[in-house]
């Protein structure tokens, strides 16, 4: 999820000294007034939208076999056209509509742009608040599977003194959140804006928790430290030192001596960026030349599917008929939300607004953040953070986990280990 830009192979998203700049929170300390509503909201896209889209799938125009054995290429057409028949004939979205209304869900206008979000209160006394943001290219989806396990731990294994209410907004531009007519909407104006959300449902102390870009709104909350922000926990944390920030930069050798872990997060990073980055390159730079995602659905999915190599590999086995941490329900209920709400392009604006702001640093350089700090490093993470690096990086460090199971979208693949580490990651802040 990080951004290039030539020449350099260094991610553009340096939000730390902006970030830290912004102390104030005029918006998010202001008194409650009718324009700050709450609305309910419920989910139902016309049947002839369906329709439409099932239709499209059926006209597509495919491309000649890739000319190699392996993914090296692009998304495979064997995967592609597995993917297609399932869709156009099995997928049926009616069902993850129906789960998403089952949950309490809202609308609230901040800074000008309608925020959707998820809101479910634990039946729990003093569950702890906790407001969890999605990536590119997940959305609200990807954390339906831990809401009961947070905040009905009784249920799940889990004791009442672990209980959380959870607060799950989708990000401007993505799902039912309003789509910026105007630039600036970045981590930073986010950040602020999830600080706000959380004052106006009454919460006085809360944590934060993300990866992708949710790591990244969430580091900068911290950044920005707003009243009642305990601490964050993140599954895709920033730890990556100046020395391997500079080498990685000018794709030059690795250091001297790296620990064992530290090489292969070195191999991992490395990999990414000479492989792993032609979608960040394209909406960081050029995102409303994507057309063809907006007007082909396999040409969306296909491009949602090539996000690392490892989620690749994940969700191609899929459509193989190998079992994994997804299904290939939740795969299509994903890129299909992204359809229905014709959140291609906007979402991919959040990539070129957030270069623009760039001082020229990396998408996982150290940051500065100084409150507490819990990291679940997963093995099939864009990088999987050595726990040295995020000794160094977190001087608040309360808890770090190296797992031996999960990768970008550690929730939604592994909803039980990561429920585990977000109970055992915020115990001593409770």
């Amino acid at each position: 999820m990080s951004v290039i830009s030539p020449p350099t192979r260094r991610s553009l998203l340096t939000l730390a000294a902006t970030a830290g700049a912004i102390s104030l929170f005029p918006a998010s300390l202001r008194a409650t007034t009718e324009a700050d509503a709450i609305r309910p909201f419920t989910v139902n896209f016309p049947e002839a939208d369906l329709v439409d889209l099932r239709r499209r799938i059926k006209a597509t125009k495919w491309p000649d076999r890739e000319t190699v054995k392996d993914s090296s290429q692009g998304v495979q057409l064997a995967t592609m056209q597995a993917l297609a028949r399932y869709w156009a004939m099995e997928h049926d979205w009616r069902k993850i509509e129906a789960k998403l209304n089952a949950l309490p869900q809202f609308i609230t206008e901040i800074d000008g742009i309608d925020i959707h979000f998820i809101h479910v209160r634990s039946k729990h006394e003093n569950a702890l608040p906790m407001i969890v943001t999605h990536g590119w290219p997940g959305s609200i989806i990807e954390q339906m599977k831990i809401i009961d396990p947070l905040t009905n731990p009784t249920a799940h294994g889990g004791s009442a003194s672990e209980a959380f209410d959870l607060v799950i907004p989708s990000l401007p531009g993505h799902g039912f959140s309003g789509k910026p007519t105007a630039t600036g909407w970045t981590p930073v104006s986010i950040a602020r804006a999830w600080a706000t959300l959380m004052q106006r449902l009454g919460y006085t102390r809360y944590v934060a928790q993300g990866g992708d870009w949710g790591n990244a709104v969430s580091e900068v909350m911290a950044l920005q430290k707003p009243p009642g922000l305990l601490g964050i926990h993140t599954n895709m944390a920033a730890t990556v030192p100046a020395n391997i920030s500079k080498a990685l930069s000018v794709g030059g050798p690795p250091p001297a001596g790296l620990s064992a872990d530290e090489r292969h997060a070195w191999d991992q990073l490395d990999d990414f960026y000479r492989h792993g980055l032609a979608y960040a390159q394209e909406m960081s730079n050029r995102p409303q030349t994507l057309y063809g995602i907006t007007d082909s659905p396999v040409g969306l999915a296909a491009w949602m599917l090539d996000h690392d190599i490892r989620s690749y590999g994940m969700i191609s086995r899929v459509f193989n008929g190998t079992t994994e941490g997804l299904t290939r329900d939740d795969v299509l209920d994903n890129v299909t939300l992204y359809w229905l709400t014709n959140t291609a392009i906007s979402s991919a604006r959040l990539y070129w607004d957030t270069t623009q702001i760039s001082t020229g640093g990396g998408f996982f350089d150290v940051r500065g953040v100084a409150i507490p700090v819990a990291v679940s490093a997963f093995p099939d993470e864009i990088y999987t953070a050595p726990g040295s690096w995020a000794d160094r990086a977190y001087p608040k460090l309360i808890h770090y986990n190296k797992l031996d199971k999960g990768g970008h979208f550690a929730a939604w693949e592994q909803p039980a280990i990561f429920t585990d580490e977000i109970r055992a990651a915020f115990r001593s802040l409770r």
